[in-house]
Parts: structure tokens; sequence; C-alpha cells
């Protein structure tokens, strides 16, 4: 079609890609465990409709894993960057592995795991 544009992805993936499944895993450091963030993660992932968890770390980061659409998915990762109000974000670390098998990791839905626990 004459104007047409074929439309990517930040990746330079079709965009038709984005609405695939996918999985993102990112570890989130600076001040991040004892102040929601857990709960913060669960409520986005949630409203997002994501599959997946969230957990502490016993170095003091958070753990996240998230399988849905690549496009919600950036939307959660937006949000990692600036966690919850009492949070103070360093450093995100983000990998976007295939999608194994276990892609329904927690049954359906998104769930909090208590980790290596110090607090929230």
């Amino acid at each position: 079609m004459p104007g047409s544009r074929d439309v990517t992805d930040p990746d330079g993936a079709p965009a038709a890609a984005a609405s695939e499944v996918a999985r993102l895993e990112v570890s989130i450091r600076g001040r991040v465990q004892g102040v929601g963030f857990r709960y913060f993660v669960y409520r986005e992932a949630r409203r997002l409709g994501l599959d997946g968890w969230v957990a502490n770390e016993a170095d003091g980061s958070v753990r996240v894993v998230a399988d849905g659409p690549r496009a919600d998915l950036e939307v959660l990762l937006a949000a990692l960057h600036e966690g919850p109000p009492a949070s103070i974000v360093e450093r995100v670390v983000v990998n976007w592995p295939p999608v194994a098998g276990d892609r329904h990791m927690t049954g359906g839905g998104f769930a909090v795991r208590s980790g290596a626990h110090r607090g929230d």
C-alpha cells in the first residue's frame, strides 16, 4: 500500500511480535526490600494480567519473572524502574529469555514468593 510502512517494536521485531507471549526476567537493586516493592510489582503484574512471580533475593535485590504479551511486559518494566514511593531503584538488570515449558509458572496468575525474605 502506498505510504504504508512496517511498524516495529524497540528491538526491531515486527509489531505483531509485541502481542506474542514473551518472558521477562529482571533483577532490581537499590533500596528495594522492606519498602513494599514485591507488593507493588504484584499489583502491577496482576493489573496487566501477567503470569509469574516476584521474590526478595539474599543479596538484597528483588527478582521478577513474568510471562505475557511483550507490550504488557514493557509496561511492567517501566514501572520497575520507578518502584513504589519508599524505594530507591539504583539498577535494573533485564533479560528476555525464550519462554520455557513452564509458561504458567504459578498455575496462571502472579505470585509473591518469600525467597530470601528480609522484610516487606
